[in-house]
């Protein structure tokens, strides 16, 4: 798989909102405990096949550069991977309790994509629901009250562009675009930034997604780690901002 980075550096939108309880953890002079974020999802945040997903990516790059900031001592960072494939906002609001047991200062919430492929099975987790469960999941992390969020939507796949899915699949990225101004959490826009990377930097779809994957709905290796690369740097990015 070709991994040379576009010519067109196609990048994601700054967080709308800085990282206020992360930066005070990776920025603390005496760190008593390892600064601790939750990844929870569904198969973009669990891993498919032999692809490691992002969480463990994100956590080898945040640790490689925040272990380097001048007179600090070395700051340990778990990425803690919550995610289940097949997966959608009802069924991973009821983990939240398991997420909050790990006292984490950020939560990434993966969101969207099964209410849209399952939407021909017999009893797929509908859009309304999805989002009525995301809000609900969203108040009992704020309520916590030392917790920032970021939502992660959908990935820009073929099987979510198809003539049965591409209306709900509009429809899923709109409503959570919603759901994060509305409710003043942050969007890591995945789908509009995969699909400049296929429209703008001519980024093929074949090399976006897994080519073991026959339904053609999981990322590739190189999207993974692309995704990865952009969701540290809006993160750090939104640390400096409130450092």
């Amino acid at each position: 798989m070709n991994s040379t980075p576009p010519a067109i550096p196609v990048l994601p939108a700054p967080l709308a909102h800085g990282l206020r309880n992360l930066a005070r953890s990776v920025n603390c002079d005496k760190p008593s405990k390892p600064t601790r974020i939750v990844a929870l999802g569904s198969s973009s945040t669990a891993g498919e096949g032999k692809i490691v997903p992002y969480p463990h990516r994100l956590e080898m790059q945040l640790r490689n550069t925040y272990s380097k900031q001048d007179s600090r001592p070395y700051h340990m960072i778990d990425v803690i991977n919550r995610g289940i494939g097949g997966e959608e906002a009802p069924k991973e609001r009821q983990r939240l309790k398991d997420v909050l047991k790990e006292e984490p200062c950020l939560v990434i919430w993966q969101i969207g994509t099964n209410s849209v492929w399952q939407s021909a099975a017999d009893d797929p987790p509908p859009l309304d629901e999805t989002i009525s469960e995301l809000r609900s999941g969203i108040e009992e992390l704020k309520d916590v009250g030392n917790i920032d969020i970021i939502l992660m939507d959908l990935q820009y796949v073929p099987a979510l562009l198809t003539p049965v899915t591409l209306a709900s699949t509009n429809k899923m990225v709109l409503a959570i675009s919603d759901v994060a101004q509305q409710m003043q959490v942050n969007l890591f826009q995945r789908f509009k930034l995969m699909k400049a990377w296929h429209e703008i930097a001519r980024i093929s779809l074949d090399q976006m997604v897994n080519p073991d994957d026959p339904y053609r709905l999981h990322q590739s290796d190189w999207a993974t780690q692309a995704i990865t690369e952009k969701l540290h740097d809006v993160i750090c990015d939104a640390v400096k901002r409130v450092a």
